[in-house]
């Protein structure tokens, strides 16, 4: 192998390597190995990033050679769980990434209902090996969202209202840290870097694996789509604004705005159009479910419907075509302090300006189970929530960026004085002060001392970056 230049730092000798790639149970890629190009390709196809090293991690001792390599040769680190995180921070220029995709067991205690699961772990193998025992761990709308992230900056799904968020559920996780230390972070072990990781990002360290408890859902839930018109849009979400939060955390109910996929149930002249999907899932009895979804079936004139009893893995994979790799994506986000009219219009106007026909705007209804927990237990904040507002920009043209990323600020800016706060796994590349707004001021803080315990150099910082308080 021949030596390695990282940006103006001095090269990396070819032994340096060899003892690195002697050190590894797994593969060590370099820009003209088999497999590299494979290995750092994220989901969002803006980002065309070039490590200079690759480390494909089968176990956490790879992980600890990756950290202390990276920290002793002044490398810029990125690890990739799963790869699906719209800033791209999975992957850097120049530097060493690790690719933890090789890591991807589950193992499942149903007595005791919980799970254990690698951080290379896709939401659709925790989905797949929970369900054999009728159960789930909470979070996740895209079974292939990366679990590691997802758990990371917080976690909602289709069952958080009732049973919390992914961080909720989190017993334990096993954590690399900046010294190359393996640890434990649980309520009795280190529990200052278990409050951190729980919303804190990727910022302390690279956990390995996680524990869960698992909920009881069986193997179908009663979910489905009505299509309300957009042409009853500011009656519709009037009425959908009150109604949701007037439910109980069994169910929740989603609005998605965008041009009709060419779904089965619809008549082709909806195809293409830019309508109202509103999906939602109930765990229980599905008669009374009917009961809870009746006034939004009946709201209106719906251009259709597909409500049933759904299988679990089937339901969680359902929205993965809309969102499948390789298209650029750009997202501007807020947490909603509530749906109001003004804010109901700028939607509205927005909307009927979307860029293209792969763009969304996404208001799922949160509150329920995480809004009991304190504002202070976690990192993760603003858990009275009601309602989160994504922008989501996605196109395929380069050339278009300007356009779909114009439309997506502008929308942002405007709904501005309509949020309070932002879900930190929703932020773009957005600068230090947006991340900060992920955070409550008490949160800031205790996150930037936290940080400087474990990661004084701020070694991991291809993240929503909190630096060190010194």
């Amino acid at each position: 192998m021949h030596a390695n230049r990282i940006n103006d730092r001095k090269p990396l000798e070819a032994h340096a390597i060899k003892e690195l790639q002697a050190a590894l149970h797994g593969e060590l890629l370099l820009p003209e190995t088999e497999g590299y190009h494979e290995s750092r390709t994220i989901w969002n196809g803006m980002i065309d990033r070039k490590p200079a090293l690759i480390i494909k991690c089968r176990e956490t001792s790879d992980v600890v050679q990756g950290v202390h390599f990276a920290r002793n040769h002044d490398l810029l680190l990125a690890v990739k769980g799963g790869g699906h995180n719209v800033a791209g921070n999975a992957v850097c220029d120049n530097g060493l990434m690790l690719d933890l995709s090789p890591m991807r067991s589950v193992t499942v205690d149903s007595a005791r209902k919980t799970a254990r699961v690698d951080a290379g772990c896709l939401l659709s193998d925790l989905d797949q090996a929970t369900q054999e025992h009728g159960l789930a761990v909470s979070g996740g709308i895209v079974s292939h969202t990366g679990v590691a992230g997802l758990t990371l900056g917080g976690g909602f799904g289709w069952i958080s209202r009732k049973h919390g968020l992914s961080i909720d559920n989190l017993i334990s996780a096993e954590v690399v840290t900046a010294d190359g230390q393996v640890r434990t972070a649980s309520e009795r072990e280190n529990p200052d870097l278990f409050w951190g990781l729980r919303g804190g990002g990727g910022n302390f360290g690279v956990v390995s694996s996680f524990e869960f408890q698992c909920a009881t859902i069986g193997t179908e839930v009663f979910s489905g789509l009505i299509i309300q018109r957009f042409e009853d849009a500011d009656n519709y979400l009037q009425f959908h604004a009150e109604y949701v939060r007037t439910l109980p955390d069994d169910i929740t109910v989603w609005v998605v705005i965008r041009h009709a996929p060419p779904l089965p149930f619809l008549d082709e002249s909806v195809h293409g159009r830019i309508v109202i999907v509103v999906a939602f899932v109930y765990l229980g009895d599905p008669e009374k479910g009917q009961k809870l979804i009746q006034p939004i079936r009946q709201f209106g004139k719906p251009h259709g419907e597909a409500i049933g009893m759904n299988p679990w893995c089937a339901w969680q994979s359902g929205f993965d075509g809309l969102n499948s790799h390789g298209a650029r994506n750009y997202w501007k986000s807020h947490h909603l302090r509530e749906l109001s009219s003004p804010c109901i219009g700028k939607v509205i106007e927005f909307a009927e300006k979307l860029p293209g026909p792969q763009c969304e705007v996404f208001i799922p209804h949160m509150e329920g189970a995480p809004s009991r927990v304190p504002e202070n237990a976690t990192a993760y904040a603003f858990r009275s929530t009601p309602f989160v507002l994504n922008i989501h920009a996605r196109w395929e043209d380069a050339g278009e960026d300007s356009r779909y990323i114009g439309w997506a600020k502008e929308f942002f800016q405007e709904t501005r004085p309509f949020a309070r706060g932002v879900y930190v796994n929703f932020l773009s590349d957005e600068g230090e002060q947006r991340v900060k707004d992920a955070y409550t001021e008490k949160a800031w803080q205790r996150l930037t001392q936290l940080k400087q315990k474990y990661d004084p150099t701020n070694l991991f910082r291809m993240n929503q970056n909190i630096k060190p308080s010194a």
